[in-house]
């Protein structure tokens, strides 16, 4: 199995050099949550500064700025012109093509994409995993959690946690044809169960099940999000809907997951999971991989901005190619 963000840190082609020496002034453009927290103090990255005060736009070595059409500032969506030379303006984007519109209307405009895509400019997947092996050999790893294997007895089987619910969704299709062979448990806002706010109702929820239906709202390359993190982080076998088999296996041992494309109908996919749910073997045989690994779920604000800076300045002084965004991300 390829761990797929050392694999792309350590071996990617066009992987620049990174210049420790140089200071790197980022701006934040669409953020006015809060101020961003310190790359150093948060994740062990030197030499940035992340700012959002727009006044220093001119001074910036990078302007990054989330893809959010239809909900762009109408008084100022991008940094007045003239652009200073070496400046580098970034695409941030961590929805699938299904859900982004209008990136045509933004062509000729960004330097570099960021994106869980493994073939943007610069890399930043959901959640990872890396071998304890390497823990000692990899930036990343002081903030990882180790996992731990138990198939001890949970008393819930399947759950789901969905607030997106559409009826023309490949997932909604789909559990309503394995609920019809299997009891499901249904969580959030399209739910029986609306769960309390915040992602820790969530996690001590899963610690309750077997198994969780990891499903994506959309099938698409890389397209992996905190639903199978989710699931990883708390021990559940996930049971994904998304992108192939393989696609999956870059980013997880394969016996780490169920994936629905395993089965040539559903209610075969439902005869395994009460297979699994009465086997200690089979429970064991997909949570053994666990004491190998150690995860990180990806704080997508703060971390995807200092990863930025610290792309931008292994870049410093290069000219980079502006994007065709609309032929490679829907590609």
């Amino acid at each position: 199995m390829l761990w797929i963000l050392i694999s792309y840190n350590s071996n990617h082609k066009d992987k620049p050099k990174e210049d420790n020496n140089a200071e790197i002034l980022l701006l934040v453009w669409n953020n006015k949550e809060r101020k961003p927290r310190d790359c150093w103090e948060r994740f062990q990255i030197s030499g940035c500064t992340i700012t959002t005060d727009r006044s220093m736009h001119n001074k910036a070595d990078a302007v990054v700025m989330r893809h959010l059409y239809g909900n762009l500032d109408k008084e100022a969506p991008f940094p007045p012109e003239p652009r200073p030379a070496a400046q580098k303006w970034i695409w941030l984007n961590f929805e699938s093509p299904t859900n982004v519109r209008g990136l045509w209307e933004f062509e000729g405009i960004y330097n570099l994409t960021l994106s869980y895509r493994e073939d943007s400019d610069i890399f930043l997947p959901y959640g990872y995993l890396i071998p304890n092996v390497l823990l000692d050999k990899v930036p990343q790893a002081h903030f990882a959690k180790p996992l731990q294997s138990s198939s001890d007895p949970r008393p819930g089987f399947v759950a789901w946690v969905v607030s997106h619910w559409e009826d023309g969704l490949e997932r909604v299709h789909f559990y309503r044809l394995l609920k019809d062979y299997i009891k499901i448990d249904l969580f959030g806002h399209a739910g029986t169960t609306v769960l309390p706010p915040g992602h820790n109702s969530v996690v001590q929820m899963l610690r309750q099940y077997r198994f969780y239906l990891a499903f994506e709202n959309s099938q698409h390359t890389d397209y992996i999000t905190e639903k199978l993190w989710n699931a990883v982080n708390c021990g559940a076998i996930p049971v994904v809907l998304g992108p192939s088999r393989k696609n999956y296996e870059r980013f997880l041992p394969p016996e780490a997951f169920i994936h629905v494309d395993d089965f040539r109908t559903v209610q075969e996919l439902a005869q395994y999971l009460l297979k699994v749910k009465d086997s200690p073997s089979l429970i064991q045989m997909h949570l053994s991989w666990r004491t190998d690994y150690s995860f990180h779920m990806t704080a997508l604000g703060d971390e995807s901005y200092c990863t930025a800076c610290k792309a931008v300045r292994m870049r410093k002084g290069k000219t980079d190619v502006v994007k065709n965004l609309t032929a490679w991300f829907f590609s």
